[in-house]
């Protein structure tokens, strides 16, 4: 096969009026797995054959270490990439995503990178595989209720729409950077007993280790993560203490685990939990926003984001590298961007 035909050649709008047009059902499905793959661009080359064959949609990324895979699978081809997989990754455990309107990606996208989970971390230094225990959903729940530490180790904008009850929320912006701030707000004498969770038990596995080698001695970590919990929760009719939303990086944003809603609107200060990104292509800035500020800002974050975002592609284009591009740039930087204490005050 031509090595330009393993990827997508077609515009996003056109992907995604294809995919509005499909009359049949997808499954939305994740995996990942610390293994060692020996040639990550031939291994990448193989799966896009394979999956652009069975219609498959997704985000994927390979490394050395291991893969990472976030899906959408049609499901009359869910047992044949079960059989492929089982081939490639023998017993592979799949998160089956609990909210699913079949839209969750629009095109196929393998990536080779040099971790599959940026984490800023020298593997050499300490064991990666001595992860903590992994808990069911059951375990989990009755450790908590022992009074046992639990640490949430995915981003702020993550946590702030869903996360366990009494966690240990970092401030974080990437996981590079949560690492080191849970191991300072931790103390290994004080916190006997350490919970970890993520969005599917990839982060986990690291942040396990991670502490471990720092000289904590009890680590468990949420077995499958909020995903699979949500699943077991449900099957076994346990109750949840997740409350709110669990953030997803699909075009869903996020998928309902219990009914809280525990954010607030960044504009408005209403109770919310919908995500969005700016309107203003050129900000294009993650926040939280209400149906009302969506209708009075035209979906953007700030007034400035607005007035530009009404602007002709043209004159934003102008604005951005104009002939007099020195004196559009100072404007430029100004409009663009906003703050979150900029976001709050949009009257």
């Amino acid at each position: 096969m031509n090595i330009h035909t393993l990827r997508n050649l077609v515009g996003k709008t056109e992907l995604k009026k294809q995919l509005a047009e499909e009359n049949f059902k997808r499954i939305t499905l994740s995996f990942y797995r610390y293994t060692k793959i020996d040639k990550p661009e031939e291994f990448r080359n193989e799966l896009f054959q394979k999956w652009q064959k069975l219609n498959i949609f997704g985000r994927i990324y390979i490394a050395t270490e291991g893969i990472n895979a976030q899906l959408s699978v049609p499901e009359t081809n869910l047992d044949k990439f079960k059989e492929q997989l089982e081939e490639d990754f023998p017993q592979m455990p799949l998160k089956i995503a609990v909210e699913d309107d079949g839209k969750s990606f629009y095109k196929l996208c393998i990536k080779t990178k040099e971790k599959i989970v940026a984490d800023g971390l020298d593997d050499k230094t300490f064991d990666s595989s001595n992860v903590g225990k992994h808990l069911t959903a059951e375990e989990f729940n009755q450790e908590i209720d022992k009074g046992a530490i639990v640490v949430d180790m995915r981003n702020h904008y993550e946590s702030e729409i869903g996360h366990f009850q009494n966690a240990i929320c970092p401030d974080a912006d990437t996981f590079r950077e949560e690492l080191p701030m849970v191991k300072k707000e931790l103390d290994e004498k004080k916190h006997k007993k350490i919970l970890l969770y993520c969005t599917g038990g990839i982060r986990c596995e690291k942040a396990s280790a991670y502490l471990k080698h720092h000289g904590f001695k009890d680590v468990n970590q949420l077995h499958g993560g909020i995903i699979d919990y949500a699943r077991q929760i449900k099957a076994q009719k346990i109750t949840s203490k997740f409350k709110g939303k669990n953030f997803v990086f699909d075009e869903r944003i996020a998928e309902k685990i219990s009914d809280e809603i525990i954010s607030k609107c960044h504009q408005c200060g209403n109770d919310c939990d919908t995500h969005t990104n700016c309107a203003n292509a050129d900000c294009h800035l993650l926040f939280i926003q209400c149906e009302d500020c969506a209708e009075k800002l035209s979906a953007c974050c700030t007034k400035k984001c607005q007035e530009i975002s009404t602007l002709s592609p043209e004159e934003q284009k102008t604005l951005r590298s104009g002939q007099n591009k020195k004196d559009c740039l100072s404007v430029y930087k100004s409009r663009l961007r906003p703050k979150l204490s900029e976001i709050s005050n949009i009257s």
